[in-house]
């Protein structure tokens, strides 16, 4: 995978489940790897849901191989925060890594 490309710095972070003080579940976000990125947007579309306009991007994200990585995990880029949907080893190589992502919007 040619560096070049890797362009975009993201944040790949994990979800941990904690108990609040009233003992409630509660779900809080850690840094799981800080890597560079390749990001491509592939596909957005609008649809009507619960009587609102609701709005999707399928986005692909390229990035090198990194073993530990799940789909209960999340991408975030700036201010924006991708759903990791999938996660393509291509080759099955170990080199690169494609993540097929939703952005949340």
């Amino acid at each position: 995978m040619r560096a070049g490309k890797l362009k975009h710095p993201i944040i790949i972070q994990e979800v941990t489940e904690t108990q609040s003080e009233t003992g409630a579940p509660a779900e809080t976000w850690s840094t799981f790897a800080e890597v560079w990125a390749a990001i491509e947007p592939l596909r957005g579309r609008e649809f009507f849901a619960s009587k609102q306009i609701q709005a999707e991007v399928t986005t692909r994200i390229r990035i090198r191989y990194l073993e530990g990585i799940t789909p209960k995990m999340r991408v975030l880029w700036g201010e924006r925060i991708y759903l990791i949907d999938a996660i393509i080893d291509l080759e099955e190589r170990h080199r690169e890594m494609q993540l097929m992502c939703r952005e949340v919007i």
